[in-house]
């Protein structure tokens, strides 16, 4: 039984009417591109022929971009050969300890926060400085540049009086100090590998750590 106001459907019909009239159309290839030449030349007024240099540059065109098309293939072929390689050695990153720009760390309480810089030639010391979410300086520790040209410090998570800090997020900064004079240096952070993903757009592999998610091109060191 049919509800009020609805029509009965005949067998085989659409609802779009003009779903039947639209058909894909075929890729132009190699075959349909010899066929239209053909027929050219076979229907070209006698009184006016056409040159052999129009056909061989029509010649040209279509290998152009036939060769435009391949092209465009392998390169997607390369792109995502390239990916699945990512995925690889990010997967391999996984349990990893990891240096990377950043200056914002995670201290859960007990495990000590780990960071460093490469220090420039002639640096007498390296300044770190601790800073808690309000901006407050909660430590200070000064270190001798390395020889290796990377010098690390860990906060064990006191301030300079000698009390714990509580678990949080805590700002890092870092000055190469030429006697008196201090230059900003960029830290790098000693995070674990937590788990590794794609990016939203698919182009690339996010390491994702207890300080944050950072590109796999970030990563200056593997601890």
């Amino acid at each position: 039984m049919l509800a009020s106001g609805t029509a009965p459907s005949s067998p085989g019909s659409s609802a779009d009417p003009a779903a039947g009239l639209r058909k894909e159309m075929p890729q132009f290839g190699a075959d349909q591109f010899i066929t239209l030449m053909l027929a050219q030349i076979k229907n070209q007024d006698p009184l006016k022929p056409l040159e052999p240099a129009e056909f061989l540059g029509q010649l040209a065109q279509f290998s152009t971009v036939t060769g435009i098309q391949e092209m465009g293939s392998s390169v997607s072929d390369l792109v995502g050969s390239m990916r699945s390689s990512q995925a690889l050695s990010g997967a391999n990153l996984v349990g990893r300890d990891v240096l990377a720009p950043g200056d914002t760390a995670v201290f859960d309480g007990t495990t000590p926060v780990r960071a460093a810089v490469e220090a420039p030639s002639g640096a007498e010391r390296v300044e770190f400085v601790v800073r808690d979410a309000s901006g407050a300086v909660v430590r200070r520790a000064q270190v001798q540049p390395s020889v290796s040209g990377v010098t690390e410090m860990a906060w064990d998570g006191r301030a300079d009086n000698g009390t714990v800090m509580p678990a949080g997020a805590y700002r890092i900064e870092a000055l190469s100090r030429f006697g008196a004079r201090g230059e900003s240096a960029q830290v790098l952070l000693l995070s674990r590998v937590d788990s590794v993903t794609l990016d939203a757009a698919g182009r690339g592999i996010v390491l994702n750590t207890r300080n944050g998610s950072l590109p796999l091109g970030a990563v200056r060191r593997v601890m």
